[in-house]
């Protein structure tokens, strides 16, 4: 059994909250979108995007017989087909409202779901949002960032870390939701055991807090609501200069 809550802060400079979340226990579904483009773009990306995976994730609970628009991926089970549908419908819906207005084209959003039905979960990441499991006494993280900074450290293992804490293009994405009318999309999938929690959130946050601190903020809460309040709060403190949110699922036996 899962349970989840989501917390959001605009933060300390932004005027707009462009990220979005949703917390649906019935279907299993927890996601964190951070939106991007002018003129609110970007918070009509995110919402659009999540709008989109939760629509077709509460169909294809309902109807197994729904047209599958991009096939089926042999390699994946029936929840990580579910998953990955849902998030090229997403990308296709933002990518096709950016070309029909001026003022989103352009817009994109980045993406962190996860999908959790009995023992194992489906996740997936677009873009800079993550995903981490946090279990015992340690910390994973499930997704990969799609920057230019990860771009170029698998391209050259050899460099710093630390030399491109300040590069000028360290916070470009390479991959985004709506960014292309087509995204090759990534599906994991996670088991699950009593005691798991798993941390859905923005840059805003992860970028202020590192695991270490996610970590001990997580395991110390009382629950997924005081963990995700408190991580949201805690990166506000610490930052806030962009918008934040996080989604805290818990696993119960």
């Amino acid at each position: 059994m899962v349970s989840g809550h989501g917390a959001t802060h605009p933060g300390k400079v932004r005027r707009h909250n462009e990220d979005s979340m949703v917390v649906d226990e019935r279907l299993g579904l927890f996601a964190v979108a951070d939106g991007m483009g002018g003129h609110n773009a970007g918070e009509v990306a995110s919402a659009l995007a999540l709008e989109s995976v939760e629509l077709f994730l509460t169909k294809s609970n309902e109807d197994h017989e729904l047209t599958w628009p991009f096939g089926i991926e042999s390699t994946l089970d029936y929840n990580g087909n579910r998953l990955r549908t849902a998030v090229k419908l997403a990308n296709r819906r933002v990518f096709r409202e950016s070309e029909s207005r001026d003022q989103y084209t352009g817009m994109g959003t980045t993406l962190a779901v996860v999908l959790a039905d009995g023992p194992c979960a489906s996740i997936c990441g677009v873009g800079d949002s993550r995903i981490y499991l946090v279990r015992g006494g340690g910390i994973e993280r499930l997704t990969q960032d799609h920057t230019w900074v990860e771009t170029l450290l698998s391209q050259n293992p050899a460099i710093s870390r630390a030399s491109l804490a300040n590069h000028p293009m360290r916070h470009v994405l390479t991959k985004v939701v709506g960014g292309q009318d087509d995204l090759e999309v990534t599906i994991t999938s996670r088991p699950l055991v009593a005691g798991d929690r798993v941390v859905l959130c923005s840059d805003g946050v992860h970028g202020a807090l590192d695991e270490a601190q996610i970590a001990q903020i997580v395991r110390s809460a009382a629950d997924v609501k005081d963990a995700a309040d408190h991580l949201v709060e805690e990166a506000l403190d610490r930052d806030g200069g962009d918008n934040l949110t996080a989604v805290v699922v818990g696993v119960s036996g």
